[in-house]
């Protein structure tokens, strides 16, 4: 499911493709959304790449392709969008619903709230994580949450549920939902998603020691626990943390 704002923009982009057969300006796009800066519109297209609507051609300037549009819209019926004014407005996305029809406009959002627009994205959650007793590695997928798109940015992500206490000291405790971004590498001193030896998935900080790998507990009742680099696996770097109260 898409956003109001990842839809508008996605059919921005189709109309002006439909029209003219080269995309939009980030600028025109930042004025038909009305938003106040193109950081916005680069994480609205990050978005919409990441869940398959558009893709970016490789060594040209604003290419944008795309490559899909949502199952509520059907091609050559829907007329999304007016062409932006000079002043980059007139901009009035719609949805077609059984018959053609005036468009339904949408509410222009206040000064405010412009550009932070709760853009709101699934995230898978993929088990638990041991953050204390190692347990088995990361299981599949349970169920999806939402969360703020500007809590974790461009990349893939997925949850865990927090097990253990030995990370306590950095704030993250047993129960919580981690958000995690894919990745095979990081830096010493991130906190990561470790797999060792292909069957213990554990929530530590990350330390190289020369040519090892030290998993270090945010807990002193735990020690920390040194491999060789080929024992430990990189899936990802911790980004974010849910709580319940």
């Amino acid at each position: 499911m898409l956003t109001r704002k990842q839809f508008e923009l996605l059919m921005f982009i189709h109309e002006r493709l439909k029209e003219d057969g080269v995309p939009p300006s980030f600028d025109e796009m930042k004025d038909a959304l009305d938003l106040r800066s193109k950081s916005g519109i680069h994480r609205l297209i990050t978005a919409l790449e990441e869940r398959g609507f558009i893709r970016r051609l490789p060594n040209r300037a604003r290419a944008l392709e795309v490559i899909r549009l949502p199952d509520s819209v059907t091609p050559g019926l829907a007329s999304p969008a007016r062409a932006v004014t000079p002043g980059g407005k007139g901009f009035t996305p719609s949805v077609i619903q059984g018959t053609l029809g005036k468009p339904r406009p949408v509410a222009a959002p206040g000064p405010a709230d412009a550009e932070a627009m709760a853009e709101v994205v699934s995230i898978p959650v993929m088990g638990r994580i041991a953050a204390g007793t190692p347990i088995s590695a990361i299981q599949t997928y349970t169920h999806a949450i939402p969360v703020p798109f500007d809590l974790l940015g461009g990349g893939e992500h997925f949850a865990l549920e927090v097990r253990g206490d030995s990370m306590i000291e950095a704030g993250i405790l047993d129960g919580d939902t981690v958000l995690i971004k894919r990745a095979d590498g990081a830096e010493s001193g991130d906190i990561v998603v470790a797999l060792v030896d292909e069957e213990e998935a554990t929530l530590k900080r990350l330390r190289k020691r020369g040519a090892s790998i030290a998993l270090e507990a945010a807990n002193p009742a735990y020690e920390t626990r040194i491999f060789g680099p080929d024992r430990v696996k990189v899936q990802g770097r911790l980004v974010g943390l849910i709580r319940r109260y």
